[in-house]
């Protein structure tokens, strides 16, 4: 099987791997506890938290660990409308289902809620932010890199007009990290969300990256942990390896970008000698392991079926909300025909994929598609 889903998730590096292996075999004491064995955990905890926070250019002290990106979502989104009361929140129609469906949630019980639209190549207008601050927010969530497209969004500039109004900001940069340089205190943000599983970390860890002004209101209740906004025992094994990961990360990152970037052009040149096959977003600053196309007349999850036979695993974008044949809410979002968004397939390269797999996708693909050979 030949992988092209890094975007789902990643396999744990071995690296990452050998660094948890004690925390689930003899290093088991509790990190809250006052003993030896659990002041040990702690400290090893500790260590994570700085790791993360050195790849995410924040401070160790504004790192919240979570179970993952979609729990973080939920408590930057939802611990800030509990702490605020009655709040008037926006987000782009892009999110992943982690954020609009909080929102919708929040929408439904009482909270005012705006939705940016994004031009034909998944972007934010910065003048369509200005309206909208201008109507009053109290918070936006703009996503750093979208997870189907692979569009990187200019937070900077979208954040600088967000602090004109005093409009609290989060971006969800789960697919950015370890991809392309992410610097929460330049990103000019409150709050942002990490996954370790996005990285060659395991599932079950995140991070919610929160500015020490911004107050929540816990989601989990019962214990002081994580600054008292997360209760409960961490998962101690999942977060050292998660900051093992996102160490290796840093050290890795521009070699890792480099190379994506390079498999990612050879991917797409061979995907435009296919007719009928087009490129979403690739007049876009774009992540550089991303890439998504449609083919007219196709269905997308049929395409993925006989590409799976073929030996190849892909997807037609976020894997929370993927099924039921139908159309990416991302695509639809950018004006894109709704049947040539149902044909949609997503690329996302990794780190073990090589020149040679990527020319033998586009030949299977090729296969199906120009079945002639013409």
């Amino acid at each position: 099987m030949i992988y092209l889903d890094h975007n789902a998730t990643t396999p744990v590096d071995e690296r990452v791997l050998e660094a948890m292996l004690p925390y689930l075999a003899s290093l088991h004491g509790n990190p809250s506890a006052l003993y030896r064995a659990g002041r040990a955990v702690r400290t090893a905890i500790d260590t994570a938290r700085s790791q993360v926070a050195a790849l995410a250019g924040c401070q160790p002290d504004e790192v919240i660990f979570t179970s993952g990106g979609t729990e973080a979502n939920n408590l930057a989104v939802k611990g800030f409308a509990g702490h605020a009361g009655a709040c008037r929140l926006a987000a782009s129609a892009i999110e992943h289902p982690s954020i609009m469906q909080p929102v919708e949630s929040l929408q439904q019980q009482g909270c005012h809620l705006q939705v940016l639209d994004v031009d034909a190549q998944g972007r934010i207008e910065a003048g369509a932010l200005r309206q909208h601050c201008a109507h009053g927010l109290d918070l936006l969530s703009v996503m750093l890199a979208n997870n189907e497209t692979g569009v990187v969004q200019d937070i900077p500039a979208l954040a600088a007009i967000c602090r004109e109004s005093q409009v609290v900001f989060h971006t969800d940069a789960v697919q950015a990290l370890g991809k392309i340089p992410v610097h929460f205190a330049r990103l000019g943000v409150q709050m942002m969300t990490l996954s370790s599983h996005k990285i060659y970390g395991p599932k079950g860890a995140g991070a919610l990256i929160i500015s020490k002004e911004i107050k929540l209101l816990p989601m989990l209740e019962g214990g002081s942990q994580e600054r008292a906004l997360r209760a409960g025992t961490e998962n101690v094994a999942a977060i050292i390896g998660f900051g093992r990961a996102a160490e290796i990360a840093r050290a890795e990152l521009l070699q890792r970008s480099e190379r994506m970037l390079h498999l990612r052009r050879l991917l797409q040149a061979g995907l435009q000698e296919i007719p009928g096959v087009v490129v979403f977003s690739d007049a876009a600053q774009r992540l550089p392991n991303t890439l998504q196309f449609g083919c007219q007349g196709q269905d997308g999850e049929m395409l993925l079926m006989q590409l799976d036979r073929l030996g190849f695993a892909v997807s037609s974008g976020s894997a929370c909300s993927s099924g039921g044949g139908k159309a990416s809410p991302v695509l639809i979002a950018m004006g894109v025909e709704r049947s040539l968004a149902r044909s949609a397939v997503r690329i996302s390269l990794g780190a073990a994929n090589t020149e040679a797999q990527v020319l033998e996708f586009i030949q299977a693909l090729k296969s199906l598609l120009m079945p002639t050979g013409r």
